[in-house]
């Protein structure tokens, strides 16, 4: 399954490739505010962000590069992987990379587009993500969009430097018996 580009009010998906390749998202991933939270990231460089989207093209995974409509500047990614179709779950992970942007709801826009999708077009009765509980603004997100917490793995991993829980969160499709 390959991502196929969608459209919301102020934003573009477009399946992420090579065409996103530039020094713009290098800078994404060696920015310390947005890897604070991310397992990824820190030492970017052209050539090994060139290596992670050839890996992208080569996979069929849901992966999108978010842009904005008016100007076509791509200001993060979404996506969902893996996907279960036997048992119809799909686990989502978001990244807003250009923090000029940040603030202005497009987290919410891209996440609400894709998760609609994934339920109505893919019939997905499940989307799951994972959470580190100190990122604050991402867990109330979550929330406002109806996201339950399953689980909590404690002192999961160090993020920032601090040993943290990660929460597990769940949205089930309105559709589900």
């Amino acid at each position: 399954m390959v991502a196929s580009e969608l459209i919301s009010d102020r934003l573009i998906y477009k399946p992420l490739s090579l065409a996103h390749l530039s020094h713009h998202y290098v800078s994404w991933m060696n920015d310390k505010e947005v890897i604070k939270y991310l397992d990824s990231g820190g030492d970017y460089t052209i050539e090994k962000l060139e290596d992670f989207l050839n890996d992208v093209e080569k996979k069929e995974i849901l992966f999108w590069a978010i842009h904005l409509k008016e100007s076509g500047k791509h200001i993060g990614n979404i996506k969902i992987d893996p996907i279960n179709k036997k048992n119809g779950l799909g686990e989502y992970g978001i990244m807003m990379g250009d923090r000029s942007e940040w603030g202005k709801g497009y987290a919410k826009e891209a996440s609400q587009t894709v998760i609609q999708y994934c339920f109505n077009q893919l019939k997905l009765r499940k989307i799951t993500l994972g959470v580190v509980e100190n990122n604050e603004s991402a867990v109330e997100l979550y929330k406002a969009m109806s996201f339950e917490i399953e689980g909590i793995y404690k002192r999961h991993g160090f993020y920032n430097g601090v040993l943290c829980n990660v929460l597990r969160m769940a949205l089930f499709s309105s559709e589900e018996i």
